[in-house]
Parts: structure tokens; sequence; C-alpha cells
């Protein structure tokens, strides 16, 4: 398939927000698709590369060759040539990466060079999410949607569930199943601002999670053998042999759990989520983790030869208390008093958990979906910050000024520390509104980024902060998403480092909270 032809429907995805006209623009495109061509072709349209890391910084795309005149290349070309720059490695691979980069985007039109920089980076924002590949999947191939998403879930991807169906049609997906060593995608959950709002989704019988700050693991046991997969479903069992031994040590020949990774302080406390991401990330000389991980599951997938995923989480949960030990299981509430429920979000928060995820006892484990099934309910942070530059956006945002660099200011030395970016929260008013002021502010740019004067100061939520080498304070914005624009206040007014600082040291990691609280 030629790349000219996803620029179309690129195109034509960000143009509208009609559920069913990105239905239809993906299985037209997916109608034209051959067998060779469908796994790319689906990740291209979900807005991300088959692989997962390219060693592609935005320094290397920086200053682009000139575009070529007319298309030329295909999806496959472009596969073949990433996967050949992913697996550049070793002295001089930067430079060679460099010249290889050039190449490819000389090779592409002027759209086709904004689809492959949007792809490379994720950042193609064209409003075609996995779920609306899915729904052009069932469409194009006259299959019911259910069993694309359940394929998808049970795969581990809808590129998965689209090379089944184009080679072995509706019966292949039909004959996928839950299997011991194969990852599926996690659940998720879904956002409510309190746990009365949180309770009125799921019905006042409900089972009451403490939210870890840990690193998501999904474990599978299969007789001897232990693997441990991440959230994106990269395996990492290598990074965690304390959670290996664990899982191992259990009475069971197969097994799927879902829980997170927490690193422990000598203390027995945990460490921030920085740490742990960073702990279980690499490795020591010695092959040795940095920090110890222990896992806390709070769901089971499969037992035997028995698949829960269809079953209600109450006899899920019945399950896996009974088979797992309480040192391996999340803190958890189960009750019918609303009170109860704001009890142990408080204390849970005050013990420095993150929040809590509040879950329907009847739901099933909808995997790979953000569900009304589970609820999560956090403090929120707020802070005002300045805005120092802003970067064009992408898909349906292109033309606006989008993405914003925040910073607070530093009453030491007079100056602005920058804490991150975001894209999130800004309506249609909103872009508008700030593209005309931010490019009256203007103080001069680069590639996709226009500098500002520092005189719009935004509040900003999120969900807390950790700490980061990338930024100059030393600490970086969580889930940061915009809330308003205060033109009442002046820049002078807004957030110091130190107040943003103090958010950090105040939010302490303790795993003891009792589990039947």
């Amino acid at each position: 398939m030629a790349l000219d032809r996803l620029v179309t429907a690129w195109r034509d995805l960000g143009a509208t927000r009609s559920r069913n006209a990105k239905r239809d623009i993906i299985a037209g495109v997916l109608t034209e698709t051959g067998t060779d061509d469908v796994r790319t072709v689906v990740s291209y349209l979900s807005g991300s590369l088959r692989q997962r890391r390219t060693g592609i910084g935005w320094r290397t795309v920086q200053q682009l060759p000139e575009p070529a005149d007319t298309p030329t290349l295909t999806v496959a070309a472009v596969d073949a040539e990433l996967a050949g720059i992913a697996e550049l490695s070793g002295p001089g691979s930067a430079g060679r990466r460099q010249q290889r980069v050039a190449a490819l985007f000389a090779r592409a039109t002027a759209q086709e060079q904004q689809l492959l920089r949007g792809l490379i980076f994720g950042e193609l924002r064209q409003g075609a999410l996995e779920s609306a590949v899915q729904d052009g999947l069932a469409a194009a191939y006259g299959v019911p949607r259910q069993l694309v998403a359940r394929a998808a879930m049970l795969l581990g991807s809808t590129a998965d569930a689209a090379e089944q169906l184009s080679t072995g049609g509706e019966s292949a997906l039909r004959a996928v199943q839950l299997a011991v060593g194969v990852a599926v995608q996690p659940m998720l959950a879904a956002s409510a601002p309190d746990t009365a709002a949180a309770i009125g989704k799921t019905g006042p019988s409900v089972v009451v999670d403490a939210k870890l700050d840990g690193v998501r693991v999904q474990v599978h046991k299969d007789g001897p053998t232990v693997k441990i997969y991440s959230r994106s479903l990269d395996e990492i069992t290598d990074r965690m042999p304390q959670i290996v031994a664990a899982v191992a040590a259990l009475p069971h020949d197969q097994l799927v759990l879902d829980g997170e990774a927490l690193a422990l302080r000598p203390d027995g406390t945990p460490e921030a989520f920085q740490e742990i991401a960073s702990s279980a990330a690499t490795r020591a000389e010695q092959g040795q983790q940095r920090l110890p991980l222990r896992a806390y599951f709070f769901d089971l997938l499969r037992i035997g030869d028995h698949d829960l995923l269809d079953e209600p989480l109450q006899q899920r949960d019945a399950t896996m208390t009974e088979m797992l030990p309480a040192e391996l299981l999340v803190p958890r509430l189960r009750t019918e008093q609303p009170e109860e429920v704001e009890s142990f979000y408080r204390d849970v928060v005050e013990q420095g958990f993150e929040g809590v995820v509040i879950k329907n006892p009847t739901s099933g484990y909808a995997a790979g979906r953000r569900d009304a099934g589970w609820i999560k309910v956090k403090p929120r942070h707020t802070f005002d910050l300045v805005v120092t530059a802003a970067e064009w956006g992408h898909g349906r945002r292109r033309g606006w000024l989008s993405n914003l660099h925040l910073a607070a200011r530093d009453e030491r030395t007079g100056g602005l520390v920058m804490l991150g970016k975001t894209f999130k929260g800004l309506t249609d008013e909103m872009l508008t509104w700030q593209t005309q002021r931010f490019l009256e502010l203007e103080t001069g740019r680069t590639t996709g980024v226009v500098s500002l004067r520092p005189e719009v100061v935004v509040e900003i939520a999120c969900d807390g902060l950790q700490t980061s080498p990338r930024y100059p304070g030393g600490v970086a914005l969580r889930f940061a998403r915009v809330l308003r624009y205060r033109e009442d206040k002046t820049p002078d007014q807004a957030d110091t480092i130190d107040t943003v600082k103090r958010l950090l040291v105040s939010s302490p990691r303790n795993p003891s909270h009792n589990s039947n609280a």
C-alpha cells in the first residue's frame, strides 16, 4: 500500500468527529490492504509504529531535507527502513541513524513527512484511537465488533487481531483464547472527581482498592516458568526476580495475575514512582536491581484451565483471596456503605497512596478498555504556571498552537523553571484564543515551537510530581492538564518552584495499610 493513501486517511480522520465517519474511513483503507501490509497499516491508523523504539529523537528530525515532489513511498518500505534504524547500535550508530532518517524523509512528500513525524513521536492525534480502528476492522471484514475487540485483547494488540482476521477470517478470531504466556492488554479505570460520583457509576455495593503508585505488572505462571509483562506488554521478567520467586512458590500450575510492583525501602515503605520505574527498567552491573520489588495483586484472570475474564469481579476476588497469601494482595475494602468508602479513601491518601479504585463487583475484566466497572478517584493538585512556549498541533489541531511549555517561578533567581508540557484539557475555544494570543507574544521559533514572552498564566491540574533529570528544577508534572487561563493573575503571582516541590516531599508512600480496613 502506498504511504500516500494513509496520508489521505489521516487528513480525513482529523477533519471529522463522527465515530461512524471514522469507522468508514478506516474500513475503506483496510479493504484495500493486502495481508502482508495489514499489521503495519493497522498500527499506523492507530497512530503508532510497529517498532516500540526507534532511537530517533527530536534532534534527528530538527532539520529535514526538502520533501519529494511526488509520493513514491510504500507502507512496507517505511516499516522495513524504520526496523533497520531501530536495530542500529554501537559506535557511530547515531551518525548512521541520522543519515538513514534523512534519506527516508527525503523520499517523502511534505504531508508524508508530517505523518512520519507524528508516528515516530506518538503525536499523530488524528482522532483514530484503537477502538475506532477496531470499528473499521469489523466493518471491513463484516464481523461483530465485539469479536474484534476480544481477539485484540487476548492477542495483545489490534494489529495481531487484524492479521488473524486477514488470514483466517471470522473463524480464526473465534478460536482465540486467553493463553498463559501471552500478555493481554490491561483493563483501565475511568475517572471520577470524588467517591460519591464514582459510586454513582458503579452502584452502592463496591470493592475498593488502594491505588498504588507502582509499575503495572501482569504475571503469567506456567508450571515452573514465570513471565512478567509491563503495561505496554513488554516482557520484564529478568528485572523482577523477587516477584518471579514469590509467584513460582505458589501451589498452582497455571496462573495469570494483574497487579502493581512496588520498590521497598529498608524500612518497608515504597519508593516514589520514578524510582520504582527506574529500578524496573535498569539493572546494576552485577545483574541485580537497584531496589527490591514486591507485587500487590488486585485481579486474577486465569487459574488452571479456567479462564476468569468473563467471571464477575466478586468471583475473581474470592478465588484470588483464597489462593494468595495476604502479603501479595492489594489493600482492599468490600462494602455497601458510602461513608466507609469515603473514610477508606481519606485514610489511604493520608498514608501516601495515590488514591482509590472503586469497582463494581459484578463487572467482568474489560481488558484493553477504560471501563465504568472500575472508577479511579485521586486528589487533584493544581498550580498556576507560566506558559513559556507552545508547539504547533497535529491532525485535527493542525494550525493551532497546542502543546504548552509550563514553568514555575524561582524566587531566588527571578527566572522561570520548566516543569513539563501538556496539550490536555484544551477546548477548541481555548485553542483558538491561545493561538492568537501566543502569536502576539512570540519572541522566536524553531521547527514546530514558538517561544513566548512569559506573560500568560494558566491553571494546571496534575496527579502529582516525579523527580526528573530532564528539567532544571529536578521535578516534572505527572498527567498535567489545563483547567483555565488565569487572566486575573500576572506571572509574578504564579506558583514558585519551592511550592511545587513541597508537593513532592509531602507525598510519602506507605504500603502497610490493613488489606481489610
